[in-house]
């Protein structure tokens, strides 16, 4: 095996770790969505939904992005369960600055997830996974961004 495919197998299992996080946290995002209330309701009803349909929309990029690399990606839910790093959130009551905050949490440690598959990708000479994880840490900046400025508000 050449460092060259050392290297591409080590993006695609980063890849499969920002993939799975992507789906734990469009997950966690649609639960929010689903079971936030307060005064701010249909604010936080809307901004969520549309966050986890941003989430959501990245995770078939990603997922061929591994392909490309003639790598496996994730096959299940239980797959997804044992690579994710953003932990679950099944409490049945969260106060809406809770959710705010979480999330924001979450779509940050997303981005150090990006940024370490940026790093392989420069190692890997993938100039087209570079780019396209700028796009998705810009993405994931922006909800964080949002997420805080709703929950001084909060």
């Amino acid at each position: 095996m050449t460092t060259g495919d050392n290297a591409r197998k080590a993006l695609a299992a980063s890849l499969n770790i920002v993939l799975a996080n992507s789906y734990a946290l469009y997950f966690k995002t649609k639960n929010f969505h689903w079971h936030v209330s307060g005064p701010h309701f249909r604010d936080y009803h809307l901004m969520f939904d549309e966050q986890a349909t941003q989430i959501l929309m990245t995770t078939d990029a990603i997922a061929e992005r591994v392909r490309k690399k003639g790598q496996r990606t994730l096959t299940s839910i239980a797959d997804i369960s044992a690579k994710q790093t953003i932990a679950d959130n099944d409490a049945a009551k969260v106060t809406a600055a809770d959710m705010l905050q979480e999330l924001r949490n979450d779509n940050l440690a997303l981005v150090a997830n990006l940024r370490a598959a940026k790093e392989l990708a420069g190692q890997a000479g993938d100039n087209a996974t570079d780019g396209i994880i700028d796009d998705w840490t810009d993405q994931a900046e922006q909800r964080a961004w949002f997420l805080a400025e709703s929950a001084e508000a909060a």
